[in-house]
């Protein structure tokens, strides 16, 4: 039988797959392919019957949504798809926060009139389950019998940063012996001059290395080469200042200025063989060997973040806070599990 306003009610207990509705406005949701549009994602759920037919009740299953930290979450929207696009006899709207606690009233969330709720500041501590209870009515044409629905919407959402990058560099240079004090020299002339050319992007190489091993080649016979490695940072002293003067985070600055360093590095490289003329001269022996030259992108995570591929699939790249009875104490790229469950927080630095 047609119901007038709403939907029509469905057999108690039957599995509908429905969509709950995230909209995008400004928002810092990772999924780059929803940004300035409307992101809906799949939601399904289950209808429960209650007092002879006059009362149900539905709940969804969560869906995971991305924040950046300091930006707005997008507007999180108490309703499915269908039922955004029919008439809603009497809703009311509870949101309850992750502390579980109303959220009407709070002075760090947009609440409408229509049920959408966004959450502004975005910060690790306000990462957990948002759940709306929305009930309303749907009334039978003909006999006027009122039934009341009730239908909950749970949202898991997550403080995310833009994970910081460094670069790995491998090279190699040919040398006459690996047991010349000379070896070890220009390596340290090497870095200072490398540290010299990124300084001003407050840059610098860190865990620089090398290793020199005889190779024997079918062509040349016996030859000894330097396998030189470092990290190009971009936490160079200073950096803190740098990020003083951005109003939020500094995870984009300090990215760009790690990019601008490794292609620094990488023109130096392209140039080396004059620069072995004129900077090396004291060291004729040293040779660049060509093709040699590689990098590697390094993430890591801010304290309290980490990645999980698993788990964040939809947010696979980012450095996703650590949830409760995890924790990440430095700038590693993953949350360790609490050996005992102490940390019942989101971004957690340690167990205690």
């Amino acid at each position: 039988m047609a119901a007038g306003g709403g939907r029509p009610c469905c057999p108690p207990g039957s599995l509908l797959g429905l969509a709950a509705v995230v909209v995008a406005a400004g928002w810092g949701e990772r999924d780059k392919g929803w940004e300035g549009a409307a992101g809906l994602f799949v939601c399904v759920c289950d209808f429960i019957q209650y007092q002879h037919f006059t009362s149900f009740t539905r709940f969804c299953t969560a869906v995971n949504v991305y924040v950046k930290v300091f930006t707005n979450s997008p507007f999180l929207v108490c309703m499915d798809l269908a039922l955004s696009q029919e008439r809603i006899i009497d809703p009311s709207y509870l949101w309850i926060g992750p502390d579980g606690r109303d959220l009407e009233g709070q002075r760090y969330v947009n609440l409408t009139d229509t049920g959408k709720l966004m959450v502004m500041g975005f910060r690790e501590s306000m990462s957990g389950a948002y759940t709306c209870i929305l009930s309303h009515k749907i009334i039978e044409t003909t006999t006027q019998e009122e039934t009341e629905l009730v239908e909950t919407y749970k949202f898991m959402v997550y403080a995310y940063r833009e994970a910081d990058h460094a670069y790995q560099v491998s090279v190699r240079f040919s040398t006459t012996h690996c047991k010349l004090k000379i070896n070890g020299l220009f390596v340290e002339k090497l870095n200072k001059i490398l540290n010299s050319t990124i300084s001003y992007l407050t840059c610098h190489i860190t865990e620089p290395s090398y290793k020199c091993h005889s190779i024997r080649t079918p062509k040349n016979g016996l030859q000894h080469e330097l396998f030189v490695k470092f990290l190009v940072s971009p936490f160079a002293p200073g950096w803190e200042e740098v990020c003083l003067k951005v109003p939020y985070d500094c995870e984009d600055v300090t990215n760009r200025r790690a990019r601008q360093a490794a292609e620094q590095i990488w023109k130096f490289f392209h140039q080396l063989r004059q620069i072995l003329k004129y900077e090396f001269h004291a060291v004729p022996a040293i040779q660049y060997v060509d093709n040699s030259f590689s990098m590697t992108p390094i993430d890591s995570c801010r304290p309290g973040f980490g990645k999980n591929h698993h788990t964040h699939q939809n947010c696979a790249s980012c450095c996703v806070v650590c949830g409760p009875g995890t924790y990440s104490p430095n700038n590693e790229v993953t949350c360790r599990t609490c050996a005992r469950p102490q940390a019942g927080m989101y971004g957690a630095k340690s167990c205690y």
